[in-house]
């Protein structure tokens, strides 16, 4: 049976499942598919990754206190979160997959990192 790749459309040589010709031919198709469609769907991952690493470097023990100010000289963007936690104490705390973070008093935040 005479098979084409499915990025490039040459014949492909080789088991009778194989879809692509190369790892070439399969890692562009797989990109092109996987790739953010949007610029809006880019820009909110972007931004995720961004305030996650802030978080992970303010937060490497743990558990860790600081400021709002230092969080937003960083570039952390407050509107951008992965989920919120209410606990039965009545705290919310907003997380970025494994790094959350509390409001406190005086322009705080308490930061912590879930145990998944």
């Amino acid at each position: 049976m005479n098979k084409a790749c499915l990025e490039c459309g040459e014949k492909i040589v080789g088991r009778e499942d194989k879809k692509f010709c190369s790892d070439g031919c399969r890692n562009s198709y797989n990109n092109k598919i996987n790739k953010d469609s949007t610029n809006i769907m880019r820009n909110v991952n972007n931004q995720l990754r961004k305030n996650y690493r802030i978080l992970s470097a303010l937060n490497v023990d743990g558990k860790s206190k600081t400021t709002r100010s230092k969080l937003i000289s960083k570039g952390f963007d407050f509107d951008f979160f992965t989920n919120i936690l209410k606990t039965n104490t009545g705290n919310t705390y907003y997380f970025l997959y494994d790094q959350g973070y509390m409001a406190l008093e005086n322009n705080y935040f308490v930061l912590v990192k879930k145990n998944l």
